[in-house]
């Protein structure tokens, strides 16, 4: 395998890595955000109000988003598959 096909084969890879990640972390920094501003406006400080919405938030994103995320990976292993 030549230099630049490995580093094109690399840089997808790591695109592809930031396209699957990327709505799943989107939404719990979106609902890390909200349940912040509901913390500092009501002065609750508990560490379980925060993680467990979260997560149930990026679970549920992640059963939303699994064809999405599938047809990405199938397409990247089609690309990696047909490079010579």
């Amino acid at each position: 395998m030549e230099l630049p096909l490995a580093l094109d084969l690399g840089r997808e890879a790591l695109l592809t890595a930031l396209i699957i990640a990327g709505p799943v972390l989107g939404i719990g920094v979106l609902v890390g955000l909200v349940i912040s501003l509901g913390q500092a406006v009501t002065q609750i400080q508990d560490q379980t109000l925060s993680i467990v919405p979260k997560i149930v938030a990026m679970v549920t994103a992640t059963v939303f988003f699994v064809p999405w995320l599938a047809q990405r990976l199938l397409e990247y292993t089609q690309t990696m598959f047909a490079a010579p």
